[in-house]
C-alpha cells in the first residue's frame, strides 16, 4: 500500500474491529506473525506490515533507520484512516514501536513489546559480538573492491553483483542492530497507555534490560515465558494468551475509567 512518502508498503489485513497492528523483527517479515494473524483476526482487524526494505515492501531512498520506520507507520496509518492503534512490535519490530508511541503518543491506545531493547547494549555479548562481525563483513564485501570477493564469485561481474547487493543488504540490517536504537529510560515514562512487555527467560535480550523496560513505563505489565527470543513463533499459544489477556483486561479499565 502506497503510503504518502518514497514506497509502497506491503500490508495483510484479516478481521474486524478495533485494529492492531503488527511489527515482524529485523530481517523478518509479517509472515513471522502468521499465528498471531490467524489468532486475534478473530476478534480485531489486525494489521501486520512489512517495514521499510522487509519483506514485499520497497527499500526507496529514505534513511534505513528505525525512526524513518515509525514515521513510514505514521504515514501509512494516515493513508488508511486509523487514528488509533494498539501495536505490537517484536525484536526490532518492538524497538520500532517504542520509537512511535514516544512520537505519536495519540496514535497509540495499547503498546505490546516482544523482546525489544533501549540500546544494541541491552543485547546479551553472545548476540551482539556475532552480529558485530557478520556487519564488518557485509561492509567489506558491500566495497566490492576485494580481491576475495572476485575469487568467491569466480571473477564474473554478474556473480559480482549478486553479492555485491546482498552484501549492501546485510550491512543495512545489521547495522540497524549494532546502531540503534538509543532511547533514554527516563523517557519511557512518557508512555502513558498500558503496556504489555514480554519477553522468553532465555532471550537474546538481557532480562535485567527487559526489567529496566518495564519498571520505566508507568502503566505496565512483565511477562517472562518460558523459551528464547522468538516465543511470539515457536510458543504462540502461550504468547498469544498473554497478549490476549492484556489486551482484554487493559480494555476494561480503560473503558471504565478505573
Amino acid at each position: 500500500m502506497r503510503n504518502g512518502m518514497d514506497i509502497t508498503l506491503n500490508v495483510m489485513e484479516r478481521g474486524s474491529g478495533k485494529p492492531l497492528v503488527l511489527l515482524h523483527g529485523n530481517g523478518e517479515s509479517l509472515e513471522y506473525f502468521k499465528s498471531q494473524i490467524r489468532y486475534f483476526s478473530r476478534s480485531y482487524r489486525v494489521i501486520a506490515v512489512d517495514t521499510r526494505g522487509h519483506g514485499g515492501s520497497e527499500r526507496g531512498s529514505a534513511p534505513f533507520t528505525l525512526k524513518q520506520f515509525a514515521k513510514d507507520l505514521k504515514a501509512l496509518l494516515d493513508t488508511m484512516g486509523i487514528r488509533k492503534i494498539s501495536l505490537l512490535g517484536f525484536s526490532d519490530g518492538g524497538n520500532i514501536a517504542l520509537i512511535f508511541a514516544l512520537k505519536y503518543p495519540d496514535s497509540v491506545e495499547r503498546l505490546i513489546l516482544n523482546g525489544a531493547n533501549l540500546n544494541p547494549f541491552g543485547m546479551k555479548a553472545s548476540a551482539l559480538i556475532p552480529i558485530a562481525f557478520e556487519y564488518a563483513a557485509a561492509v567489506v564485501k558491500a566495497s566490492g573492491g576485494s580481491d576475495a570477493l572476485r575469487h568467491m564469485t569466480g571473477g564474473e561481474d554478474r556473480k559480482i553483483s549478486a553479492q555485491k547487493r546482498e552484501a549492501v543488504r546485510k550491512k543495512e540490517l545489521f547495522g540497524l542492530m549494532i546502531r540503534e536504537p538509543w532511547i533514554r529510560p527516563k523517557h519511557l515514562q512518557e508512555i502513558s497507555c498500558p503496556t504489555l512487555v514480554i519477553a522468553g527467560t532465555k532471550d537474546m535480550i538481557r532480562t535485567s534490560h527487559t526489567r529496566l523496560i518495564a519498571k520505566r513505563i508507568r502503566s505496565v505489565r512483565l511477562v517472562l515465558l518460558r523459551g528464547d527470543h522468538f516465543i511470539a513463533a515457536e510458543r504462540s499459544r502461550a504468547f498469544n494468551r498473554a497478549v490476549e489477556r492484556f489486551l482484554r483486561e487493559s480494555e476494561e479499565e480503560y473503558d471504565t475509567g478505573d
